[in-house]
């Protein structure tokens, strides 16, 4: 046998060998308590004010009746509840500008422990906001838990893909985003009237966000910090090694802690890149754009304006208005079984087609919801396919545009640059979102429904960069999908290492940069 068909055998033989990582009860229950912990609130506080909006608007008049002797004007009301509501983006966007800081210097787990002040804090001012008669308690805590949001949703997809096997890294990474949409329909059924919407529950329904941040305090301590951190920033290879055989279940880690020291001589001579660095680091152009174009796609494609415009839907088909509160929680319901279905189909179908399909059905849900919105009024059956469209572009989302960018953004960055750029994504997420929450009634009172064909046009234009730019990563190591974007960029990856079998990279034409990555 020919020395190149041995070396051929030899790498066969090692990829048929290779372990599959599992999902092991130390893995599953990290997941499950970081992500009920606190990407569960971030979707919890998004809903939790819309249901008993008229009894806390009533309370802010109240308590403007018993300080100044007379009601408040229904400009100032306005103006107040607006920022009740507003205040949570705003805040969002100032807790994503403290990713990288805090997971830099207390680590990914730390953050999340750290994070638990803006919850736990906020909760206890809500629920004591009617006793002590303050408005202004809410308005502020919407601001603190706005952080806290801020902070997980980007936090805890950095840490569960930091944690990951990657073959695994797809579906866990997706579970943040099934919480989200789980605190979602837990806020719309607390919501019901008969239960905590009304004029006496609706301060525990604020403070009970509250909750789960105290539950993740007492349990996700006794759970390991990503050993990527551990051994590449902090430099205790021991306990990334005793983390890793916990999380793996298996004794034998030595490949994966090999590629980490291998990203580790790399840091030494990089260092960590903040948000300027990533800017001007040419092999990290094209995967920026991505993220920017991918965040600012989920957020304007319309899917606020969508809830926004639900509940005249439903009332437009018949629905009556003491029901439309529980057809709300059967459209959040159907938002968590897609999200489920996308958990278990990430892996298989991958995360371009759900990105590409999940863009593609909002598109055609929008371009629909335009018509059966138009003659709604004149034709008996509209209201109905207006329902039909909701659902399905509540569907579409769920499988691809809400969930997928945060399993993106963890796999297109190394350790160096991963705070920075959930940094930048998280900003444009939250101020996205803030714009389409200021914009929107401005964009509905000027264009109607005409406005779904300016979301319609974005998803379209989202999907087309998805189809032109974003390669498949799904079963990939971080190196092999630097490799992916080394010719989008203009560069050559060049791994300096002789322990691992990885082999060098030519050198390119003269026109081309040549840069050292790292493996993960």
């Amino acid at each position: 046998m020919t020395e190149s068909a041995n070396m051929e055998y030899k790498e066969i033989d090692e990829k048929h060998v290779e372990k599959k990582g599992r999902l092991t009860t130390v893995l599953a229950l990290a997941t499950l308590i970081s992500a009920f912990g606190s990407s569960f609130q971030y979707g919890y506080n998004v809903a939790v004010v819309n249901s008993p909006s008229p009894f806390i608007q009533s309370f802010y008049n109240q308590t403007y009746v018993d300080r100044y002797g007379k009601p408040m004007d229904s400009n100032l009301l306005t103006l107040l509840w607006s920022l009740s509501v507003s205040m949570y983006p705003l805040g969002g966007f100032f807790g994503s500008l403290m990713v990288a800081p805090l997971v830099n210097k207390i680590g990914r787990r730390g953050t999340l422990l750290f994070n638990n002040i803006f919850s736990i804090v906020p909760a206890l001012m809500m629920g004591a906001s009617e006793l002590a008669k303050s408005y202004e308690m809410i308005i502020v805590a919407r601001v603190l838990v706005g952080i806290c949001a801020g902070l997980s949703s980007n936090v805890v997809p950095m840490y569960l893909g930091e944690l990951s096997p990657k073959n695994m890294r797809g579906a866990i990474g997706i579970v943040p985003q099934l919480f989200i949409t789980i605190g979602i329909l837990t806020a719309q059924v607390f919501g019901i009237r008969g239960i905590l919407g009304n004029s006496s529950g609706w301060p525990f329904m604020l403070a009970l966000t509250g909750v789960p941040a105290i539950i993740e305090l007492f349990l996700l301590p006794f759970f390991p910090e990503s050993p990527r951190y551990m051994l590449i920033q902090r430099g205790d290879e021991k306990t990334a090694r005793r983390d890793l055989q916990r999380l793996r279940g298996w004794e034998e880690v030595e490949e994966e802690l090999q590629e980490m020291r291998l990203e580790e001589q790399s840091e030494r001579a990089e260092g960590r890149l903040s948000v300027l660095n990533l800017f001007s680091f040419p092999s990290l152009r094209w995967q920026l754009v991505s993220i920017i174009v991918m965040n600012m796609g989920q957020q304007l494609s319309g899917v606020n304006a969508i809830y926004y415009y639900a509940d005249s839907i439903y009332a437009s088909a018949g629905v009556r208005t003491n029901d439309i509160q529980y057809v709300t929680v059967g459209t959040g319901a159907v938002n968590v079984f897609m999200t489920i279905a996308a958990v278990f189909i990430v892996e298989a179908s991958g995360r371009r087609l759900l990105l590409l399909s999940g863009f593609g059905i909002c598109c055609g849900a929008c371009v629909l919801l335009t018509i059966a919105l138009t003659f709604q009024g004149s034709v008996e059956w509209m209201p109905y396919l207006s329902i039909t469209c909701v659902i399905i572009y509540v569907s579409g989302h769920a499988i691809g545009p809400s969930p997928i960018p945060y399993v993106v953004t963890t796999e297109m960055f190394r350790q160096s640059s991963r705070p920075a750029a959930f940094m930048v994504a998280g900003s444009v997420h939250w101020l996205s979102n803030f714009t389409v929450g200021l914009v929107f009634p401005f964009l509905e009172n000027g264009l109607g429904s005409y406005s779904f064909i300016l979301f319609a046009f974005i998803c379209l234009a989202t999907l087309v960069y998805i189809w032109w730019m974003i390669p498949e990563t799904k079963n990939k190591t971080f190196l092999e999908i630097s490799q992916m974007f080394a010719e989008r960029n203009g560069t050559k990856i060049l791994v300096g290492t002789e322990d691992l079998d990885i082999k060098e990279a030519k050198p390119g034409s003269s026109g081309q940069e040549e840069e050292k990555v790292t493996a993960f």
